[in-house]
């Protein structure tokens, strides 16, 4: 499934997660909204806050969404989330970037209201181009960033890829924390896939694959899912 494919998948979750509320406005938080985690929300104009790390990259695409009714960067541990105050949470390309993603995400679901979605797009670290951006030096990404990556992408960003940035990583979190993995996609959407010399980023990562004897994954890099938090009262809460 395509990247814009997985958009309409999460288009169409919050048209009905909006359908369930009978018509409520909704309210959505986009955590990693200084990279992008745009939604189409079409004409439900629901309550969208967005939280980030406070780098300037970020806080300047943040500055320049129209929108965001609310934004917070800093510390992911520490930016206001209350408890059970959303009913969607998107998590945009961000579990990959920070420290103490498992932390982060705790206070993301806990964020969700029983029964809500979190909407997750992450960059696999079990992914051949996952693996290339967390080993390459610091300041060899940024020079490569200026080369591969399209003109006005956010970046380059940290590269963090704790474990919880895998497949695996996920689904052994929502099993402990009762939540259910209803959509799991894969696509290819890596910045530099999509730049220039897509071709030789390609051709870089199929290699990359071929020599970890199958370990990574040489086509798809992103991980897309849609997870709910169920509305049983007995189920596991955070």
């Amino acid at each position: 499934m395509s990247s814009a494919d997985q958009d309409d998948v999460f288009s169409q979750r919050i048209r009905e997660q909006w359908t369930d509320q009978l018509g409520r406005r909704l309210d959505i938080l986009i955590a990693g909204c200084g990279r992008g985690g745009a939604l189409d929300v079409g004409r439900y104009e629901p309550r969208v806050t967005g939280v980030d790390e406070d780098l300037p990259p970020l806080r300047a695409h943040t500055a320049n969404r129209g929108d965001l009714e609310a934004s917070y960067l800093g510390d992911l541990r520490l930016v206001p989330i209350p408890p059970r105050s959303f009913d969607v949470v998107y998590v945009s390309f961000l579990l990959e970037r920070i420290r103490h993603a498992e932390l982060v995400l705790d206070r993301l679901v806990a964020g969700l209201r029983p029964g809500g979605l979190l909407l997750l797009k992450m960059r696999d670290r079990k992914s051949a181009y996952g693996f290339c951006d967390r080993v390459t030096p610091r300041r060899l990404r940024r020079a490569l960033w200026r080369t591969l990556a399209p003109a006005g992408s956010v970046g380059p960003l940290p590269a963090m890829y704790e474990p919880l940035a895998s497949r695996e990583g996920i689904q052994a979190y929502c099993l402990m924390r009762g939540l259910m993995i209803a959509e799991d996609y894969s696509a290819v959407s890596g910045p530099a896939r999509r730049g220039p010399h897509g071709g030789l980023v390609s051709v870089v990562c199929r290699a990359v694959a071929a020599l970890s004897r199958g370990r990574l994954n040489g086509t798809e890099d992103e991980i897309t899912m849609v997870i709910r938090r169920p509305q049983n009262h007995f189920a596991r809460l955070i």
